[in-house]
C-alpha cells in the first residue's frame, strides 16, 4: 500500500529533512573543524563510544517496537532523529561550550555528548509513539536538543554542575519533556482502549532485544564522560549493581502485581533498566555497593508500580496518554535518583555544616532546572505541533505504518502466515 502522506505533506518532510541537512552543512563548513590535539585520548574513548551507540540507535530503536502495526515507524524513525538530532547537538554544543577564535573545536568526546544528548528525543518519542508524523518528530527533535543543551550550559555555568552529571538529566529531561508534548495533543479516543496499541509475540521480542541491549550498554552511558580513573569504576559497578537489582524487582513486583499471576512483558521490558537511570546521577560516588544495590531494588519497584497503576490515571485523569510508559522507567526513577543523590552528598560533606544549605540549594536547583526547562519547552513545543500546519495524523491512522510506509502485499502475507502458525501453536499441533 502507498504513503498515505498528503502531497503537500511528502514534499514538506522531504523539504524539512533537506533544508535542515544543508544548514548544518554550512555550519559545519564555516565554524566546525577537528580536534586533534586529543587524538591520543579519543583513540581510548572509541569503545565507550561504540557502547553509547549501540545503546542509543539499536536498543531504543528496539525498545520502542512493542507496537504491533507500528515496527517499521518505531525503529526506522528513531535513526532519522537521531542522525539529525547528533548534528544539531555537535553545532549547539559547540557554540555553548567550545567556541573560541570563531572556530568550534571538535572531538571524539563531542560526538559521545551530542549521542548522549539526542538520548532526550528518543526518550520523549515513547510518549507521543504512533500518534505524531515523523515530521512533527523531527521539529520537536530540534527544540528539545537546543533546550537541553541550554539546559546543560546553565546548570553548569550558573550552578557548577559537573559536565557529566548535566548528561545524567538525559532521563528527566526527556521524561517529562514528552508527557508535556503528549499531554498537550490529547485526543479524548485516547481515554478508551485502542485495539492498534496493543502488542505481539513478535513485537514484544524485539522490543526485549533491544531492552537487553540498553541493559548491557547502560554501565557505558553512565561513565563515558568520567575522567576520574576512581570515578569511572564506580559508576561502571554501581550501574551494574543497580540494574541486577531493579532486575529482581521487576520481576518480583510484576508477578505480585498482576491478576493472574503471570509476568507481564511491558513490566519487564521497562522496569529492568530502572537501576540505571536512578544511579545515574551519583554513580561515581557511590562508595558501597549495597546502596547501589537498594537504590535499584527501590526503581524497579516503583517502576512497575508506576506502569501498573499510575500510568492508567495518568490518562484518564490527567490526560496525558503515554504510549511506552516512559513516566514510570525514566520520569519517575530519575526524579528519584536526584533525590538519592542530593542525600548523599549532604551525607558525604556533613562534616563541612557551613556548606551544606549551600550544596543542597545548588543540588536541587540543578534538578529544578530542568525540570523546568523540560516542562515549559515541552508545553510550547506541544502547542506549536498541533498547528495545522504540520498535518497530524488522524486518529485512525494512529499507531498505524501504512500512514507512512509502502507496505507490500508479501509481508501482509508474512504477517498472516505468522498469524495462522501463531493459531496452530496455540491449539497444540505444534
Amino acid at each position: 500500500m502507498a504513503s498515505q502522506y498528503p502531497p503537500n505533506l511528502r514534499f514538506g518532510l522531504s523539504g524539512l529533512v533537506y533544508f535542515l541537512e544543508v544548514v548544518f552543512l554550512f555550519l559545519f563548513y564555516f565554524f566546525v573543524s577537528y580536534d586533534h590535539q586529543h587524538s591520543q585520548r579519543d583513540a581510548t574513548l572509541y569503545p565507550a563510544f561504540q557502547d553509547v551507540n549501540v545503546m542509543v540507535i539499536f536498543g531504543f530503536g528496539f525498545l520502542l517496537a512493542f507496537l504491533k502495526n507500528y515496527g517499521f515507524s518505531s525503529t526506522a524513525f528513531g535513526l532519522l532523529l537521531a542522525a539529525l538530532g547528533t548534528q544539531w547537538a555537535v553545532i549547539m554544543d559547540g557554540f555553548l561550550f567550545h567556541f573560541s577564535d570563531g572556530t568550534v573545536r571538535m572531538n571524539l568526546q563531542s560526538i559521545i555528548e551530542a549521542v548522549m544528548s539526542v538520548t532526550t528525543v528518543l526518550i520523549s518519542s515513547g510518549a507521543v509513539l504512533g500518534k505524531v508524523n515523523l515530521m512533527q518528530l523531527v521539529f520537536m527533535a530540534m527544540v528539545e536538543v537546543t533546550a537541553f543543551i541550554v539546559n546543560r550550559w546553565l546548570a553548569e555555568h550558573f550552578l557548577q554542575i559537573k559536565s557529566h552529571v548535566t548528561l545524567m538529566h538525559v532521563p528527566l529531561f526527556g521524561a517529562y519533556f514528552g508527557l508535556m508534548v503528549s499531554w498537550i495533543l490529547y485526543h479524548s479516543s485516547l481515554n478508551r482502549t485502542v485495539e492498534k496499541e496493543s502488542s505481539r509475540p513478535v513485537s514484544n521480542l524485539f522490543a526485549m532485544l533491544g531492552t537487553l541491549f540498553l541493559w548491557m550498554f547502560w554501565p557505558s552511558f553512565n561513565s563515558v564522560l568520567i575522567e576520574d580513573r576512581s570515578g569511572k569504576l564506580n559508576a561502571v559497578c554501581n550501574t551494574y549493581f543497580a540494574i541486577a537489582a531493579s532486575s529482581v524487582a521487576a520481576f518480583s513486583i510484576s508477578v505480585a502485581t498482576s491478576k493472574n499471576g503471570k509476568l507481564s512483558m511491558a513490566h519487564i521490558q521497562k522496569a529492568t533498566l530502572a537501576g540505571g537511570v536512578a544511579v545515574g546521577f551519583s554513580a561515581s560516588t557511590i562508595q558501597q555497593p549495597w546502596i547501589a544495590l537498594l537504590l535499584g531494588l527501590v526503581a524497579g519497584v516503583v517502576s512497575v508500580l508506576g506502569s501498573a497503576f499510575l500510568q492508567k490515571y495518568m490518562n484518564t485523569a490527567v490526560k496525558i496518554h503515554d504510549t511506552s510508559g516512559i513516566h514510570s522507567t525514566f520520569g519517575l526513577c530519575s526524579v528519584f535518583g536526584g533525590i538519592v543523590h542530593v542525600i548523599l552528598t549532604l551525607i558525604e560533606n556533613h562534616e563541612n555544616l557551613s556548606e551544606l544549605g549551600y550544596l543542597a540549594l545548588i543540588e536541587v536547583g540543578a534538578l529544578s532546572l530542568s525540570l523546568a526547562i523540560g516542562l515549559a519547552s515541552g508545553v510550547l513545543t506541544g502547542f506549536i505541533l498541533k498547528c495545522k500546519l504540520w498535518k497530524a495524523p488522524p486518529v485512525r491512522k494512529y499507531f498505524d505504518d501504512q500512514a507512512y510506509w509502502e507496505v507490500r502485499f508479501n509481508c501482509t502475507l508474512l504477517g498472516q502466515i505468522w498469524n495462522q502458525i501463531g493459531l496452530i501453536q496455540e491449539t497444540g499441533f505444534l
